[in-house]
């Protein structure tokens, strides 16, 4: 006979064979003979105890795994197996609930050693009742005969309901528990849908965590690369650590409208703005390092004969505002203080469109201010005569007579040169350019190379003065240079000058003196321009190339509107003088606004002058050809400012030396004029 399933059959009692034992266990002597009344009045069996018929003990093989149960061979019909089965269900649910069922067992039991005595679950039997101690051989059915009833056993609160076979093989309600739903399987499928839905998932989940804490720090990373601009000044921003970092300005103004961030150019190309100042802080201050690109002027600007002394408290920002305000007081022996700033050192670019939106001061009947703003190149720094001697406004990259002294060789020629200057004099009293082609090797010199002419040239976007015969303002737009063309007179051929509307502007009657030729147009401007009530638009736009010099060009802008061009031919080179090509600016160029006063410049007209009288600027914007390298700094590689500036420092810092000489310096050798 196989073990007992794990389920055995509740039916009725089994005969076993006759065992010869000492006293039958309660377990193995269990009849339905009494009932009792359940807690709802239905019958419950009872357990009788029979005496069974004694045998001789009979030798066995020792058994494993408790006694095994032998079938009667009277089976129930179905229908009684099922009542059987119901009526079972029934009362253990009921004993359950009763406590009758379990009570018995645990830590927490009530008698634990009834339910030991009970023979329901005994601790040494799997079984109701007790099997034949040899179970290999057939018994026979006992005696149905009635035997007298022995004494009953004490009643112990424990369960009176389980049926006689502790299993049977009907489903349980926790079957479910033992038995997993087939459909849950977990044996591998290459066609499960929802194993793929799960592998996705865990895709999307892992590949999410990698682009979190991999993919977004190394993307933040190469699109947040600091700066290479180390300094405000020289190379870059903030080289000297004067400027303070907390609150820098982006060099794009935030306040700049979008719809101005790029322009067509007069050349057809797109030009992107790379710097602008709109202003709109009031209350700025423009002493020496209060500002990351401005610094005002604490000098007298005697290079002109000025009638001023600049100060930084003559300028702030006030409504949107740059005021610079001229006032009549007495300052350092002089009787006028005004103000002028400068982006030297700090904010310089090389080609590109720049203009600045003026409202001119006092009113078109006043003669005298002199409002400017205008460029000059890195190494010679405004109003200190030692760095501009020698420099300015050379534009020059050829070796010969131009560069010399006077622009006249050792033997006194060219001869016309001698008299061509104002009345009969010299044409030039230029000590020769200080930084030219011709310098001597391993002379003092800003680089890259001794055979490349450098210099301080001078673009102005305008300097305002009165017509006093019209009495209407009117701007002179200009670019300074040297050497000179024979008389100061440049090429205004049309095929390389150009005028754009003759009603208004016209060809500058000033064409230099003996310390710098002026290629010049003036352009008549409208009153309502002056003194903050309307405010017009003023630039340039230039271009150059070291390898192209053909190509260069400067053309103005007043009020938006083109006025006139100067190409590279308006200042080629001249037989007569023996010089050769001027250079449309290749310096990096740098920024100046300010309001000055000088007869040089204009006779004022105190009678009609009012002071205090103010200059207005609503922003000033710089824009560069699109694709431009190295265009927005002080210290472009192919002309490097940085270590002549540090190598001269006393000469860029102290403005009362006015020579070069002056601050123990000497002009380097010219090869060709004194050999080396």
């Amino acid at each position: 006979m196989s073990r007992p399933q794990r389920r055995q059959i509740y039916q009725p009692q089994p005969q076993y064979a006759s065992v010869s034992q000492q006293s039958p266990s309660r377990g193995n002597s269990i009849s339905y003979g009494h009932q009792q009344q359940g807690p709802w009045g239905q019958p419950i069996p009872q357990p009788q105890f029979q005496p069974q018929a004694q045998r001789a003990p009979v030798p066995q093989q020792q058994q494993y795994g408790g006694p095994r149960p032998v079938r009667s061979s009277s089976a129930s019909s179905q229908t009684r197996r099922q009542q059987q089965q119901q009526h079972g269900r029934h009362v253990t649910a009921m004993g359950v609930a009763t406590g009758n069922i379990g009570a018995g067992y645990g830590p927490y039991s009530y008698h634990p050693e009834h339910a030991n005595e009970a023979g329901v679950y005994g601790t040494n039997t799997r079984f109701s009742t007790a099997p034949s101690s040899d179970n290999s051989l057939p018994t026979a059915p006992p005696t149905r005969e009635k035997a007298a009833p022995p004494p009953m056993a004490p009643r112990v609160p424990t369960t009176t309901t389980i049926p006689t076979y502790m299993w049977d093989r009907d489903p349980d309600i926790d079957d479910h528990l033992h038995n997993p739903d087939p459909r849950g399987d977990s044996s591998f499928t290459c066609f499960s849908w929802r194993g793929w839905v799960n592998a996705a998932a865990i895709f999307v989940i892992i590949a999410g965590l990698f682009a979190l804490f991999i993919g977004y720090p190394a993307f933040y990373h190469f699109t947040h690369l600091p700066s290479k601009f180390a300094g405000f000044n020289v190379g870059g921003i903030n080289s000297t650590g004067q400027i303070p970092i907390l609150g820098v300005p982006k060099l794009v103004d935030v306040s700049t409208p979008k719809d101005v961030y790029t322009r067509t150019g007069s050349d057809g190309k797109v030009y992107d703005l790379v710097f602008s100042d709109e202003f709109e802080a009031d209350g700025r201050s423009f002493y020496p390092g209060d500002d990351p690109f401005w610094e005002a002027a604490d000098l007298h600007y005697w290079p002109t004969g000025d009638s001023e002394w600049y100060d930084p408290s003559a300028v702030t920002t006030k409504d949107g505002k740059l005021v610079i305000t001229i006032t009549e007081e007495r300052i350092h022996d002089l009787n006028f203080k005004s103000g002028m700033i400068t982006s030297w050192n700090k904010i310089c670019f090389t080609t590109g469109y720049i203009e600045v939106s003026v409202s001119l001061p006092g009113s078109p009947d006043a003669a005298g201010l002199w409002p400017g703003a205008w460029t000059l190149g890195n190494l010679g720094r405004a109003g200190y005569g030692a760095t501009t001697e020698g420099t300015w406004p050379y534009s020059y990259d050829s070796c010969d007579v131009g560069t010399f002294p006077g622009q006249i060789d050792t033997s006194g020629q060219p001869a016309q040169v001698a008299t061509a200057g104002p009345d009969g004099g010299p044409m030039s009293l230029q000590l020769g350019q200080k930084l030219s082609a011709c310098t001597c090797p391993g002379s003092d010199h800003p680089g890259p190379s001794v055979t490349v002419g450098r210099g301080t040239p001078e673009i102005d976007i305008i300097e305002a003065r009165i017509d006093n015969v019209k009495l209407q303002g009117m701007v002179s737009q200009s670019l300074q240079c040297a050497p000179y063309d024979f008389q100061y007179n440049w090429n205004e051929d049309p095929s390389v000058t150009t005028v754009f509307n003759e009603s208004i502007t016209f060809i500058n009657g000033y064409k230099g003196g003996q310390y710098q030729q002026a290629v010049s147009a003036e352009t008549y401007v409208e009153d309502q321009f002056y003194n903050n009530q309307s405010y017009a638009a003023y630039g340039f736009e230039y271009w150059s190339d070291p390898k192209h010099r053909d190509d260069g060009y400067v053309t103005w802008y007043s009020n938006g509107q083109k006025t006139w061009t100067m190409t590279s031919g308006t200042i080629g080179p001249n037989n007569i003088t023996r010089i050769g090509q001027r250079l449309i600016s290749e310096e990096p160029m740098y920024m100046i606004l300010n309001l000055g006063m000088a007869d040089s410049f204009q006779k004022p007209d105190f009678k009609h002058l009012v002071f205090p009288s103010t200059m207005y600027v609503d922003y000033v914007r710089v824009y560069q050809r699109r694709g431009t390298k190295n265009g927005l700094t002080c210290n472009p590689p192919n002309y490097p400012t940085t270590d002549y500036i540090n190598q001269h420092i006393n000469a860029y810092t102290n403005p009362n030396l006015t020579t070069w000489k002056m601050a123990n310096y000497t002009f380097p050798r010219n090869e060709k004029y004194s050999g080396c």
